[in-house]
């Protein structure tokens, strides 16, 4: 597909990107679970070598102008992003104005089938020329805890980064499990968590809660990745709520933000650098 104009960073935003002739973007469409085509942005660095790969996964808002730009900056320090829209075998994002109707859309979606798409992404990046074999994720809220379901229920990642990944330990605010949500995804983590894990969590958030943030650490200290000597980091942020990365919302807190992209890009150098 041909590639889009690059719009800049909104000004201040950490890692913002300054320069859009540096990275090429492209909306595109890519193999999901059974036999779906999967709505997506791509942003890669415009030189021609070679990058890991990083999929990113929007928050309950979909994949809108902030992920995208997520994804450009993650392309202006070296990685071929690709941006997800899990809401595609949904006919698009659910209306951020109603909250209920937003989380039924939530807790309707299956997790398998969006594990299935993830997993598509993963192989589509490494399909791509000058993708290395080193696939990474990163995902806000919804997106937080999908990145934890992809990391412990497939061996398609290199490392992860979830976000305040919310109802990581619960299918519903009522249930533990059900049809579409079988399994939480912190449920999975001390026996499946197979890959480099960094998570950040508000100090003032509620879901998830800095007690359950202790929880995953906990959890995550004695998955198959930690015995492996992989790196686990879980930290909770002072003066931070839901959401606090998100600069187009109230929630944003400019100095939390700034010091979770200074851990972000570290952590992915680490582990995605290389062949």
């Amino acid at each position: 597909m041909p590639s889009i104009e690059v719009k800049r960073s909104p000004p201040g935003v950490p890692g913002a990107v300054g320069d859009p002739t540096r990275i090429v973007g492209e909306e595109l469409t890519y193999p999901g679970a059974a036999g779906a085509e999967i709505n997506g942005y791509l942003a890669r660095p415009a030189d021609a070598s070679s990058h890991a790969g990083i999929v990113v996964i929007h928050e309950a808002g979909g994949l809108g102008d902030h992920i995208r730009d997520v994804c450009n900056r993650l392309a202006n320090v070296g990685y071929v992003a690709l941006g997800v829209d899990l809401f595609t075998r949904e006919g698009g994002p659910p209306d951020p104005s109603d909250t209920q109707a937003m989380m039924q859309r939530l807790f309707s979606m299956s997790d398998e089938l969006a594990l299935g798409d993830l997993e598509g992404a993963a192989d589509y990046l490494r399909g791509l020329d000058g993708v290395t074999g080193r696939i990474g994720c990163i995902g806000f809220c919804m997106g937080g805890r999908y990145t934890l379901l992809f990391a412990c229920a497939s061996d398609k990642l290199t490392a992860a980064v979830d976000c305040w990944g919310g109802f990581i330990d619960r299918a519903t605010f009522d249930e533990r499990s059900n049809e579409q949500r079988p399994t939480p995804p912190l449920e999975l983590v001390e026996e499946h968590l197979a890959c480099p894990l960094l998570a950040a969590v508000g100090a003032e958030d509620h879901n998830p809660s800095p007690e359950l943030a202790d929880e995953l650490r906990e959890r995550a200290l004695g998955s198959p990745a930690a015995k492996k000597g992989q790196e686990i980091k879980v930290d909770i942020y002072d003066d931070a709520g839901h959401a606090f990365f998100a600069d187009y919302r109230p929630t944003y807190r400019p100095e939390p933000a700034a010091k979770l992209w200074r851990e972000i890009v570290p952590f992915l150098q680490r582990h995605l650098q290389g062949a």
